[in-house]
């Protein structure tokens, strides 16, 4: 059963693609399977600090480092690299299990907020249940998808509990400016790696009786996300993840919407709009299905107020019945993720769309937010280039030198995102470029 105030789960919640061998995973426990090798030997998989205390205390970055070196040690699918450095040193590492050749890709980023650790450790474990999986469904979902992992997407803040990083920065309001080294290193893995899918786990504080479901979860809002990848990650929210909370027990309802507690109906809306800096947005700019995911931090009942090991372990729990969802998915609509997202790639190509710079799927914007007939491109001059040149690269935008300056065209698969970087209209624009009209 799930795990509800004062009642944790019997049972470890294992995507479906992915039980089996991996079904005896109990989290009450805390026990892990042993595992035999292809040489015939006996295998113990390594714990997390999480799952090794109870759910007592979180996993340390120091007992992280050594857990994925251990996971990477004992699987041949496992790779561990270093993306990027914090502030403070601290290494951002990126987990690769499966077939980096597959046809899907999956990204999962972790912990972006320091203080919200529960999606964390169902990504630390999700990487040793897959790495250590010998069943023949795990090995044929990973023989078709390359699942990446940053499972600490900001370690500075986690090592202080904090939800900004060192500088205090919300590394979820950078995905555009990426000012900090951590937004750095999520955007050159979204340009080099092409995810098809991000999935990105938080926490939040509830408000009950208004808003106060075990899990939220939302989809990319801003307008100019492409209508296939906006209505497979919609699809991903409410067919796939939602269902499967519900499934294991918990409530779930869209985040950043309250409801009235006696109808359902919605309220009113305190998060969760279309602003193209938060990862959700940015992703489905990028050509990436995905959503955000929210557990809730405050205690269910007594027994969780009592025992803050429950409360954990509830937090954790919730988050892997969302990576279930999400699994389910992937292995049940891969040839409809592959068409949306190259659909979405093969979209700026054409440059015939308006470009929206305000709205959400929500909301809809202003008239003087709708450039009706965008430009043919941007110029910037040396200043603007050497300024903001290097987040051009970083997010794959194309662009040529051009005399002292650079021109940014408006052609390309980034198209969507151009006008955002680069008119000065735009809410969070980079820099003001020359709007060039001479088609």
């Amino acid at each position: 059963m799930p795990m509800r105030a004062g009642h944790p789960p019997t049972n470890a919640r294992i995507p479906s693609a992915r039980r089996g061998a991996l079904s005896a995973l109990a989290a009450a426990a805390l026990a892990v399977p042993l595992v035999t090798a292809p040489a015939g030997a006996v295998t113990v998989p390594p714990r997390t600090g999480f799952e090794t205390s109870g759910g007592a205390r979180w996993t340390g970055l120091p007992e992280e480092r050594s857990f994925l070196a251990a996971v990477a040690r004992g699987s041949d699918r496992v790779r561990v690299d270093r993306i990027g450095t914090t502030e403070r040193g601290r290494p951002l590492r990126l987990v690769r299990i499966g077939d980096r050749r597959a046809a899907v890709t999956v990204l999962l980023i972790c912990s972006q907020h320091g203080d919200e650790p529960a999606g964390r450790e169902a990504c630390l474990t999700t990487v040793r249940d897959l790495a250590y999986a010998r069943d023949p469904a795990t090995r044929a979902f990973l023989s078709r998808t390359n699942v990446l992992v940053v499972p600490t997407a900001n370690p500075d803040g986690r090592a202080a509990d904090t939800r900004g990083n060192s500088d205090g920065v919300d590394v979820n309001r950078d995905h555009l400016a990426l000012r900090t080294a951590e937004a750095r290193a999520v955007a050159a893995v979204v340009r080099d790696r092409k995810p098809d899918v991000i999935h990105d786990l938080h926490e939040y504080g509830a408000t009950p009786p208004y808003y106060d479901k075990d899990l939220f979860v939302l989809w990319p809002r801003n307008l100019n996300v492409s209508a296939g990848v906006h209505g497979e990650s919609r699809t991903l929210a409410d067919r796939y993840v939602r269902p499967a909370a519900t499934a294991a027990g918990y409530g779930s309802g869209v985040y950043g919407i309250w409801t009235d507690p006696v109808t359902g109906d919605p309220i009113k809306q305190t998060a969760g709009d279309g602003q193209e800096r938060i990862l959700r947005n940015t992703s489905g700019l990028k050509h990436a299905v995905g959503i955000l995911v929210e557990s809730r931090v405050d205690a269910l009942g007594e027994a969780e107020k009592n025992d803050p090991a429950l409360n954990r372990r509830r937090r954790v729990d919730s988050q892997l019945t969302a990576l279930e969802g999400l699994f389910e998915f992937v292995g049940g609509r891969r040839g409809r993720i592959g068409a949306a997202t190259a659909a979405s790639r093969a979209e700026g190509l054409r440059d015939r769309e308006p470009v929206y710079l305000g709205g959400a799927d929500n909301r809809t914007p202003e008239p003087d937010r709708v450039l009706q007939d965008p430009p043919c491109g941007y110029r910037l001059t040396r200043e603007q280039f050497d300024e903001v040149g290097d987040e051009l690269a970083l997010h794959g935008v194309i662009f040529r030198r051009d005399g002292d300056g650079a021109y940014v065209p408006m052609r390309q698969s980034a198209r969507s995102l151009v006008p955002l970087l680069l008119d000065g209209r735009a809410t969070y624009h980079l820099t003001n470029g020359q709007a060039d009209t001479a088609c």
